[in-house]
């Protein structure tokens, strides 16, 4: 059994996170419950800047928030001295309500709305990535109405395919993301963008997928948008100070998932980027990156309490949960795979293979289809490993089922960060339909 971060098991035979007993969790804020790990958090940001640090680049490090979104996220994020990707207005209001420095906000996505776009303005958010011709056309609207300067990178696909999954993929040519580096649209972008006078060109962006495990696709993405800035360079004049190799590190969800330190992606990527330049004596741009699930992913365990239970006499058993699909969709969405461990009895053996099942009225609501347990029983609290990235944040009421709170654990201290939701939450938006008065005829 694989433990995280600062992950142990006390005297009592409980698994703790950041010091705390994850049974006086489940019994202090119920199931099922999303418990952080922040220790972990802080030390994944800081060895991701103290790479750049060594190797003597000048580096962003943007919190990818679309992996969990909350305040208290983006407090500690900040804390950190990350910078912020966000991709939505909702995102931007997030990090606004939080009191996150603008001036390290950057603004994703690829259907960016007129209003969503003014309010990147309205808050003098420190980039826009550009993600298409229709999105130059607003952002220059804006700019040249307001008459206010914008700093933006160019989004591209540089027609690489890291190894993961379909679904997660998204620096291949055939993507619905960014401008295509080999077909000329990239080009065609930076002739709108570089010479406007209210839009600062910074450089480019690429993203190449998630769940990634090798370097080589990050250095064939770096060397692929190095040969395009130096084109610029000596077609145009151009410097581009901005490189973003944005994020998609992989991490251990089992066993066989084999996951690379922050360090040596890093690393891989200032090797080529610093080859490159002194090779055509290019100015070095400042390196930006965008880790999401490898800083907060397995710093994230859900905590479940076993319910009723069924055996398929020579086929399997199954154990069911207080939650499901409803608070992490992935393993029905994509085939994701967990881990996960009898909480409050970590101390006896785990060797009684079941499906963990979610109570959500859809076959295929099955958190772990071969987990291995202690024994059993009704009422036990189930961890679920490295749920941090991408559970809390595409959760749905779906059955009208209500969204689980998230606990932040550190140096044995607990804090609430959002609370679980009611009944009275779900049916929060509904209107009722009105009640018309007929009128009696005779």
């Amino acid at each position: 059994m694989h433990l995280y971060g600062t992950q142990t098991v006390n005297d009592k035979g409980h698994l703790t996170i950041g010091g705390v007993d994850a049974i006086d969790l489940a019994h202090t804020y119920g199931t099922p419950l999303n418990v952080y790990d922040i220790a972990l958090f802080r030390e994944r940001a800081k060895a991701f800047k103290e790479t750049f640090k060594n190797a003597g680049m000048r580096a962003q490090v943007a919190y990818a928030s679309k992996a969990f979104s909350s305040i208290a996220i983006y407090e500690v994020a900040e804390q950190e001295g990350l910078s912020l990707d966000v991709v939505s207005g909702g995102e931007l209001h997030t990090a606004v309500a939080a009191g996150f420095p603008r001036e390290r906000i950057h603004f994703h996505g690829n259907n960016k709305s007129f209003t969503e776009l003014q309010y990147a303005f309205d808050e003098k958010i420190g980039c826009i990535v550009i993600d298409n011709f229709s999105e130059i056309a607003l952002v220059k609207e804006i700019a040249e109405t307001r008459k206010e300067k914008m700093n933006v990178l160019i989004r591209v696909t540089p027609g690489v395919e890291a190894h993961t999954h379909d679904y997660i993929t998204t620096g291949q040519e055939d993507s619905k993301f960014g401008f295509d580096l080999k077909n000329g649209q990239t080009d065609e972008a930076f002739l709108q963008l570089h010479d406007h006078p209210y839009i600062e060109l910074l450089g480019m962006h690429c993203h190449i997928g998630s769940q990634i495990f090798e370097t080589d696709a990050f250095r064939l993405a770096a060397e692929a948008l190095m040969e395009k800035m130096i084109t610029w360079r000596d077609n145009h004049a151009f410097i581009c100070t901005v490189l973003n190799l944005g994020g998609g590190f992989g991490i251990r969800y089992t066993e066989e998932d084999t996951p690379l330190a922050p360090a040596v992606y890093v690393e891989e990527m200032a090797t080529v980027v610093l080859a490159l330049t002194r090779s055509y004596n290019y100015p070095v741009p400042e390196i930006w990156i965008e880790p999401g699930r490898s800083l907060v992913g397995d710093a994230g365990t859900t905590l479940y309490t076993t319910g009723s239970a069924k055996v398929v006499p020579g086929v399997r058993t199954y154990i069911a949960v207080d939650g499901g699909m409803a608070d992490n969709i992935r393993p029905a969405l994509y085939g994701a795979h967990y881990t996960a461990a009898s909480a409050n009895r970590m101390d006896e053996p785990h060797d009684d293979k079941v499906t963990i099942a979610g109570k959500c009225c859809e076959s295929g609501d099955k958190i772990i289809e071969e987990a291995y347990l202690a024994a059993p029983t009704e009422g036990d609290v189930i961890a679920v490993f490295c749920t941090g990235a991408y559970g809390y944040s595409m959760a749905s009421n779906y059955n009208r089922l209500p969204k689980p709170a998230i606990v932040f654990c550190e140096n044995g201290e607990h804090q609430l960060v959002v609370r679980r939701e009611t009944y009275e939450d779900v049916i929060r938006l509904d209107i009722p339909l009105q009640k018309v008065k007929q009128e009696e005829t005779i």
